[in-house]
């Protein structure tokens, strides 16, 4: 038989009995025009109106594609120049150019002639054209315009695409087009080209066949006899054998045009979406024709372009190798590919966009089926710890790997003898017993969850053979078997606890997904199956369970998760009461047994969820309940008095208190009474043990909260109230001398309960209609906010140092400074709501918002939220807390480093970088932020001139540096308010200030120059320094830019501003707020200006006073400037409009501004090209399989958008 054709980069060698091909260049077409029928298709519109053209067909697809293309072929036989000519036409309007080529310009132009005609009519206003509009009747267009080039060279296969003309034309046509600057045409012509290829590779296939037909028939003939051979039929196969090759090496001419001529280009274009299509249709070659395409000269462009930037392109090339490996049959073909592209597959596993990742993962799953062999076991872990991962698609396909790699049983004969066994001895025994020592080596234990989950759809008839897993907890082992550890059983009934919630459950533990979803009826019956089937065993196995390990909490804490998965009808369904009392014994027994918080938490829900008031075993499991509280609380009176005398009775004292944390009413045992008396005793003494006190405060804490939901639910009576009220106020005192206590534990838990206390009954408390609750409102006073603030700054806001030491020598040291921080940052979080709702002083927040800077790691967000939530409060009170935390700042680096500042030093632009940063939240709007932002700047001016200093008026004031850290704000000052903060600034200066240009004096000079806005004031020059700087704009694509820079305003704005219309465009295309003028406002009613005496703290009167001062210097100045700048007024509001500069978020991190700053340029850089390029790599490798070197013959060009 004949050799498989095409092979390897052979197509440009290929030769032809028939006469050369022109090149696609030099093609000159000579044609009669006639536009008898549209497009040469006599098509009609629904409405049986005039014909339309080819591409309208194909858009509409109303018409079959076949019968679309039949009629095409016959206006093609009857006058094949018109009807290329519309074919022409056809793929100039797909790609959305509104030209027509004419026949004057197919008779007398070539391709790049007509191309670049096409190109200049091009619509330019819109970037959008077939391929990219949305909507699905584009898609749908997308689907016909492939269809229409199969269906096309399917139906011409057998007589016109040998003719040497219509094939010529098309790729001639095509090639030129995928060579364009034009995106439009180059990607329509790229995605035509491709399936046209397609299909060509189709016809070949079918070629290679007829072929191998037709020699084995000549064979077996000319095998015969002499007598009986037919020398005619021999003449007709070796004629039929013939034709078949010259028609073969004729589409490998075709095709041999179309791969060097656009695949080799456009697979490295600079547009993502092509070459994403060259990569999956070399896919489907080489899978449709392996003989001829599945081999390290095609393999090697899809194993380059694995390297690619854009996510959608290496999402192609993993889904085109799929469908490779997927056949066992050419494994052999892909080896060397394997072993040359296998570490960057693997690597792909960890890819940042998440669908290629899982596709990543799914190949390796078929490498592996494929060949074990193929994968190292550093290969294999590297996607193991994948079933960990949050983003689910990946973790499941994770799993997929894992069950096949560990799970799946190879041995047949094993598999027949272990399925007549049940329990441990079945084949899932072995399977669990792995599953567990996997578990145990990842040492992500705290993660069984996401395990289960992610082996959940893989691996769910060994997950749900609980019978199996209870048999290896409560039965010896055979001979021969190894015991389970201790830490191996803990570990199993971990997983069990998980297999039972994912059945009960049907939805993936917290943490991935983005919710529950709705079930559909085939899942939720396999649910409501699963649930009575674990229902029934664990009924009569959980007894048993608990009895075996009552005495390790962990296990039992676990153990006691099961019941909340029951399905409890069963117990009265199946009369199973005798279980439920073995159940609800072992209960008591681990109450009696453990102190753990753990234990206790799951023994209390448990009883919750047994009580529910829907299910007839209520009243049992009340009784048990009530007659074990009973015992417990007669126990807990006589250990109360025992404490009070000594230290005694402490297990049955913590039992009962973290018993009573969960939803149970336990008001009527009145707990209140006597954990007071505890707690008061032990203030007083001294000599409480921690743990007691602080359950303790737990358990009156829960006592206030039920006696609250009694009295909301009904109608309160006043004793009620009063009563209650009492009880409150009596533990919050507790509560605060607790935040003296010695012991750390005790302080953070009565600090908690304090906040929770005042939030509670807090002024929200009255709102939604219950006026009625207003005895029970307490605020806070004074004393008691700066306690709770003192506490804040003692226990939050810690050096690292001293956190570090205080772990010293703790194995697990990482894990206790996490959760060190986890417990500061919930007491920040109890003090800044306070805040926010207005319990505790917003100044108060000062305190808070100066460690903003230091301690962004680890509180920022915090910080950043409560400044906002402060901000949609009270905007002027908010600025207000923000100057006072600058000057608590500056005020501490006085009194360490004296009046003589160094300005160059951190410490001083540390200051200036959190002011900066507190400039940055005021946000684009400044006339929201206006009279807040004004405020802000008169606190700033009063403390920095607020102290003389003691060498006399000559020395500048003690404050006076504080004003270059009040710059930072001028930006936010919209330009009419400039002015006035500078008169106001000038009433606190002397006339000899004014005159200074000492370096001391540079913060008055740099900031009075960030106010000077007027054309004739006196504009400070600084010849020694300046804190000023340029600023400069970087607009991206209508994005706002990544850094704000302060500006230096001009001398002489204001009359500009006043020239402009009140709807200027900011720069990124912001709206800028209406601006009023201050001359304007001159004549607005009184009751708008600001009441100087009302409240000095809270208003901005002095920026009305100031105002109406300067309001016709102002209006002077402004005429003055408008004559003197009438010619270029213009010209300067443009460059104004670009002087403005927007910011983002301003906790932007250095390394996301510079990805940010790449987006924009990521459509014209290169792609990654394979490691190979590196010499000494290449070295290594063969010299003829996936070098890229061998492509440097063929140009490749990099085109931007048009």
């Amino acid at each position: 038989s004949r050799s498989p054709p095409l092979p390897s980069t052979q197509f440009c060698h290929i030769t032809s009995n028939k006469k050369p091909r022109k090149s696609p260049t030099d093609k000159t077409v000579s044609v009669a025009r006639g536009r008898g029928k549209a497009n040469g298709v006599a098509q009609h519109n629904g409405d049986g109106g005039d014909p339309v053209t080819l591409f309208e067909v194909v858009k509409l697809g109303k018409s079959a594609m076949q019968s679309v293309v039949d009629e095409w072929i016959e206006s093609y036989k009857q006058d094949r120049d018109l009807a290329l000519l519309d074919l022409i036409n056809f793929f100039i309007q797909c790609s959305g150019c509104k030209g027509t080529v004419r026949i004057e310009m197919f008779r007398n132009m070539q391709n790049a002639e007509i191309i670049r005609k096409m190109t200049e009519e091009f619509d330019e206003d819109s970037g959008d054209y077939p391929l990219t509009m949305p909507g699905p009747m584009w898609k749908k267009f997308r689907y016909n315009f492939c269809e229409f080039i199969s269906v096309l060279i399917r139906q011409c296969q057998y007589s016109i695409i040998y003719d040497e003309y219509m094939m010529d034309t098309v790729i001639s046509l095509l090639t030129g087009l995928s060579d364009s600057q034009v995106r439009a045409f180059r990607h329509t012509s790229t995605l035509a080209a491709m399936k046209l290829m397609t299909a060509l590779v189709n016809v070949a296939l079918n070629l290679s066949i007829h072929q191998d037909n037709t020699q084995r028939q000549y064979e077996a003939e000319r095998n015969k006899i002499a007598g009986k051979r037919a020398n005619e039929k021999l003449e007709l196969l070796l004629q039929k054998r013939k034709e078949l090759q010259e028609n073969q090496d004729e589409i490998e001419n075709m095709m041999n045009s179309i791969f060097k001529g656009i695949f080799v280009h456009r697979y490295r274009d600079a547009i993502a979406e092509i070459r994403a299509i060259c990569i999956e249709e070399i896919g489907v070659w080489m899978k449709m024709y392996s003989d001829a395409f599945l081999n390290d000269s095609y393999l090697k462009y899809v194993g380059w372009t694995l390297h690619d930037r854009q996510g959608e392109v290496r999402l192609k090339c993993l889904k085109a190798l799929q469908n490779l490996y997927t056949n066992r049959e050419l494994f052999p073909k892909l080896e060397l590919f394997t072993n040359r592209f296998k570490d960057r597959i693997v690597s792909m596993t960890l890819d940042k966009e998440y669908d290629v990742a899982v596709e990543a993962i799914r190949l390796v799953t078929l490498i592996l089926q494929g060949s074990e062999d193929a994968l190292s076991n550093e290969d294999c872990e590297n996607v193991y710890h994948l079933v960990y991962s949050a983003h689910r698609p990946v973790a499941v396909a994770a799993g997929e790997f894992l069950h096949r790699k560990l799970f799946s049983r190879h041995d047949p004969q094993a598999e027949e003898a272990l399925a007549k066994r049940r329990g441990r001895s079945s084949p899932n025994g072995n399977l669990i017993r792995m599953l567990v020592l996997f578990f145990l080596e990842s040492e992500l234990h705290e993660h069984a969850a996401y395990l289960v989950d992610s082996l959940w759809e893989s691996s769910q008839e060994l997950l749900k053979d609980w019978e199996c897993m209870t048999e290896l907890l409560l039965e010896e082992p055979v001979q021969g078997e190894e015991m389970l550890s201790d830490r191996q059983e803990s570990a199993l009934i971990e997983l069990m606890v998980c297999t039972i919630r994912q059945a009960a459950e049907a939805h993936p533990p917290v943490g991935r997904g983005t919710g529950k979803r709705v079930l559909t009826a085939k899942e939720r019956k396999t649910q409501i199956d699963d649930k009575n089937k674990l229902t029934e065993h664990f009924i009569m196995a959980l007894p048993m369970l608990l009895s075996k390990y009552q005495a390790d909490s962990e296990k039992v804490a676990n153990l006691l998760q099961i019941p909340q998965y029951f399905d409890l009808d069963v117990y009265s369904a199946g009369r199973m009461e005798k279980h439920l009392d073995a159940l609800l014994k072992q209960i008591r027994l681990v109450v009696e047994k453990h102190i753990e918080t753990d234990v206790l938490e799951a023994c209390s829900k448990t009883y919750s969820i047994l009580c529910s008031e829907e299910y007839t075993i209520m009243n049992r499991v009340d009784i048990a309940r009530s007659q074990l509280i009973d015992e417990m609380t007669d126990r807990f009176a006589h250990s109360v008095e025992e404490l009070l005398q000594e230290v005694s009775g402490t297990v049955a004292v913590c039992a009962l208190l973290v018993f009573c944390f969960s939803a149970h009413d336990l008001t009527r045992w009145d707990l209140f009474g006597n954990c007071y008396r505890l707690l008061k005793a032990g203030i007083e003494q001294g000599s409480m043990p921690e743990q007691i006190a602080v359950q303790a405060l737990q358990c009156s804490h829960y006592s206030i909260l039920w006696q609250l939901v009694k009295i909301t639910e009904g109608v309160p009576s006043k004793d009620d109230l009063v009563a209650l009220r009492r009880v409150v106020k009596s533990f919050l005192a507790v509560c605060q001398q607790c935040l003296s206590n010695v012991n750390t534990p005790v302080k953070e838990q009565a600090f908690m309960l304090l906040c929770d206390l005042l939030m509670i009954f807090s002024h929200q408390l009255i709102s939604g209609g219950r006026e009625g609750l207003q005895p029970l409102v307490f605020n806070p006073d004074s004393t008691l906010q700066n306690e709770l603030l003192n506490f804040v700054l003692d226990h939050v806001f810690i050096d690292q140092d001293d956190e570090s030491q205080s772990m010293e020598g703790d194995e697990e040291d990482e894990a206790n400074k996490i959760e060190a921080l986890h417990k500061r940052r919930n007491l920040l979080a109890a003090f800044c709501k306070l805040i926010i709702y207005d319990i505790v002083d917003m100044p108060a927040a000062a305190d808070i918002f100066k460690h903003y800077m230091k301690y962004y790691n680890d509180y920022g967000d915090i910080i950043k939220e409560t400044l906002s939530k402060t901000r949609q409060t009270d905007k002027i009170l908010c600025a207000k807390t923000l100057i006072l935390s600058l000057q608590q700042l500056f005020n501490e680096l006085l009194q360490d480093q004296g009046p003589n500042l160094d300005r160059t030093s951190s410490h001083v632009s540390g200051i200036k970088e959190l002011a900066r940063r507190f400039a940055l939240t005021f946000g684009l709007d400044q006339i929201k932020t206006r009279e807040a932002v004004a405020t802000l700047h008169k606190d700033g001016i009063e403390f920095a001139f607020k102290y003389q200093n003691p060498r006399g008026p000559e020395f500048p004031p003690i404050n006076l540096a504080f004003l270059e850290v009040l710059s930072e704000f001028s930006s936010k000052l919209i330009r009419q308010d400039k002015k006035t903060v500078h008169s106001y600034l000038e009433k606190f200066m002397s006339e000899s200030m004014s005159e200074r240009r000492e370096d001391v004096w540079l913060p008055l000079i740099s900031y009075r120059n960030s106010l000077l806005t007027g054309g004739d004031e006196d504009h400070m020059s600084v010849t020694s320094g300046s804190s000023s700087k340029t600023g400069s704009v970087r607009s991206k694509k209508g994005r706002p830019p990544l850094h704000k820079k302060r500006i230096e305003e001009e001398s002489s704005v204001e009359g500009s501003w006043m020239m402009r219309n009140d709807t200027l465009q900011t720069p990124g295309a912001l709206q800028t707020p209406q601006l009023t003028s201050t001359v304007l406002r001159e004549n607005r009613p009184a009751e708008h200006m600001p009441d100087p005496d009302s409240d000095p703290q809270m208003q901005m009167s002095w920026l009305g006073q100031q105002k109406i001062e300067e309001v016709n210097r102002k209006d002077r100045t402004a005429m003055n400037y408008i004559k003197s700048r009438s010619n270029q007024g213009v010209r300067r509001g443009l460059m104004e409009d670009d002087a403005e500069p927007i910011f983002e978020d301003v906790m932007m991190s250095s390394r996301g501004q510079l990805e940010d700053m790449n987006e924009e340029f990521e459509d014209t850089m290169v792609i990654d090209l394979p490691p190979s390029r590196n010499r000494r790599e290449r070295a290594e490798l063969r010299p003829d399989f996936f070098d890229s070197a061998a492509m440097i013959e063929d140009e490749s060009y990099y085109f931007s958008m048009f």
